[in-house]
C-alpha cells in the first residue's frame, strides 16, 4: 500500500512540477513586458483590408519577443480578428496589453487644416492625416452626384470644409470624411447665420467666398469685420471688390501654379481676364480662394458699419490697414504705401 501511494504522490508531484512549469511558460508569454522602447508611444497603423501577416509586422517591430507575441495572437484569437485603425502601444507593455490593444481600442486622430487654396491642397493635407490617399479623397470631393445633391459646383465646394479641430479615425473612408464634413458645415449654418446672410443678399457660399477675400487681406482678426463692412459697401453699391487677394488667385489659376509667391501685385496682373479677378468682374468670385477661419466668417455675417470704402496697408501699424471713405484720401494712402514698398526693393 504504502509503495501505491508513493507512485501517486510522485504522479501528483510530475503534474504540479508541469503544472508549474506551464503557468510560468503562460505567464511569461502573456504578462512579461515585450516592448522594445521605454518611452513615448509607438504608432501602429493596420490599413483596411490588411490581414493577420501585414498586422503582425507592424506590431512585431514594437516588441522584443515576436513568438510570444505570435502565441498570444493565435490562443486570443487575433488571427482571425484584424481590424483596422490607429492603435497606441505604450512602454512596458505585456503581449496581452498589446492584443487587447489592437483588438479593441482604435485611438482617433485630430485633424486639422487651414489656409487650403484648393481641394487639390485640401485632399493632400487630409491625406496626411487619415488612411485615404489625396486621389482617392479628391474624387469624393468631387463627385459629381454629390455636387449636385448638395447644391455645390467644383468651384465652391472648398466652401464646405470649414476649418476647425476634428476627430476622426485614421480608417475613416474619403466618403465618411465628406459626409462629416458636410454635416459640421450645416450645422454651422443655424437659422440665425442664414438670416444675416439673407440680410447681405448672400448665400452662405458666397458669403464664404468674400470670407476668403477678408481673410488674405487680413490676419489681424479685430480688423476683419472693418475689412468686411468695406467689402459689403461696395456691394450694396455696385461697386467692384477690386481684391488683390483675386488678382493673385486668378494669376495662380491661369498658370496653373500655386506653389509661386506673389507678394506684389503689378498693373499688368489687374488686368488678367479670369473669373476670379475682382478688378474686372463684379460680385464675389465663383468659389473662395481659401478655406477662411471661422473668424472671417463671422466677421462678414456681423460685419462693421461704417462709410469706408477703400483700405491699403498701413506702414506705420504693421499688420493693419489705414481706411479711407473717398478715392483722394485713399490715392494719398496708397502713394505712400507704394512709395514704401519700393523702398523695400520688393518687385514680386
Amino acid at each position: 500500500m504504502n509503495k501505491y501511494w508513493k507512485i501517486i504522490l510522485g504522479i501528483l508531484l510530475i503534474g504540479l512540477v508541469i503544472m508549474a512549469v506551464f503557468s510560468y511558460r503562460v505567464y511569461n508569454t502573456f504578462f512579461t513586458p515585450n516592448t522594445n522602447f521605454s518611452e513615448g508611444t509607438y504608432q501602429v497603423l493596420i490599413p483596411t483590408g490588411a490581414d493577420y501577416n501585414t498586422a503582425f509586422k507592424l506590431i512585431a517591430d514594437a516588441v522584443v519577443d515576436r513568438d510570444d507575441l505570435h502565441e498570444t495572437a493565435v490562443r486570443k484569437g487575433y488571427i482571425n480578428n484584424v481590424k483596422p485603425g490607429r492603435y497606441l502601444i505604450e512602454p512596458g507593455m505585456t503581449n496581452n496589453d498589446i492584443i487587447n490593444t489592437v483588438r479593441s481600442r482604435n485611438v482617433p486622430v485630430k485633424v486639422r487644416f487651414n489656409n487650403q487654396e484648393r481641394l487639390e491642397d485640401l485632399a493632400g493635407r487630409i491625406a496626411r492625416q487619415i488612411e485615404p490617399d489625396s486621389l482617392t479623397l479628391l474624387n469624393s470631393m468631387r463627385d459629381p452626384q454629390f455636387l449636385k445633391e448638395h447644391g455645390f459646383t467644383v468651384d465652391n465646394v472648398l466652401s464646405m470644409y470649414l476649418p476647425n479641430q476634428f476627430e476622426f479615425y485614421w480608417n475613416t473612408s474619403a466618403n465618411t470624411f465628406r459626409d462629416r464634413m458636410l454635416s459640421f458645415y450645416k450645422k454651422y449654418w443655424t437659422a440665425e447665420r442664414l438670416k444675416k446672410a439673407a440680410a447681405i443678399d448672400m448665400t452662405a457660399e458666397e458669403v464664404i467666398t468674400l470670407a476668403s477675400i477678408v481673410h488674405k487681406e487680413t490676419a489681424k482678426v479685430d480688423e476683419r469685420p472693418t475689412v468686411a463692412g468695406v467689402y459689403i459697401n461696395r456691394l450694396n453699391n455696385g461697386i467692384k471688390l477690386d481684391a488683390d487677394p483675386t488678382v493673385i488667385y486668378a494669376k495662380k489659376k491661369a498658370e496653373q501654379n500655386f506653389d509661386q509667391v506673389i507678394k506684389r501685385v503689378l498693373y499688368k496682373d489687374l488686368e488678367l481676364d479670369h473669373p476670379y479677378n475682382t478688378y474686372i468682374y463684379r460680385g464675389v468670385p465663383p468659389g473662395p480662394i481659401v478655406t477662411p477661419d471661422l473668424s472671417a466668417i463671422e466677421a462678414v455675417l456681423n460685419h462693421e458699419k461704417h462709410d469706408y470704402y477703400y483700405f491699403v496697408a498701413d506702414i506705420e501699424n504693421f499688420g493693419y490697414h489705414k481706411f479711407a471713405r473717398n478715392l483722394s484720401q485713399h490715392n494719398a494712402n496708397a502713394a505712400a504705401y507704394r512709395r514704401w514698398i519700393s523702398a523695400q526693393k520688393v518687385s514680386r
